[in-house]
């Protein structure tokens, strides 16, 4: 389906995905931190792996928002050439949607919801 939006639409989304990916890397940084203190609390084996596998499940998040965050900023660049190589009328102009964006950040979210709830449900047994 080719849409078309207008710009400042498609602006105010890249805003609002761009803080969306901030709140969840500051998650990031509290969730290593808890489970830091897991690992340094309980030094079971079996307890150090689920510890291991939500850490290489984290990173895997944390590249995922930083590759998000970069095809986000990429895009609110093009906008942004596109406005100062023809300013006139830039706030009623329209251009394509960016779906495959939109769908990208809602599957970030959606896989982040599940590792928050069984990282939070591992915490909760382990702190």
């Amino acid at each position: 389906m080719n849409s078309t939006k207008p710009i400042i639409e498609q602006h105010a989304e890249h805003i609002e995905w761009l803080n969306k990916l901030s709140f969840y890397k500051d998650d990031m940084v509290t969730f290593q931190h808890r489970l830091n203190d897991i690992a340094k609390k309980n030094t079971s084996m079996e307890i150090m792996a689920v510890v291991e596998q939500l850490q290489n499940q984290l990173k895997i998040h944390e590249e995922q928002a930083d590759i998000l965050k970069h095809e986000i900023n990429e895009h609110e660049q093009a906008i942004e050439r596109s406005i100062l190589e023809n300013p006139v009328a830039a706030d009623h102009r329209k251009v394509q949607d960016h779906a495959i964006h939109r769908e990208k950040i809602a599957s970030f979210e959606l896989l982040f919801a599940q590792y928050r709830k069984t990282l939070l449900s591992f915490c909760a047994k382990w702190m």
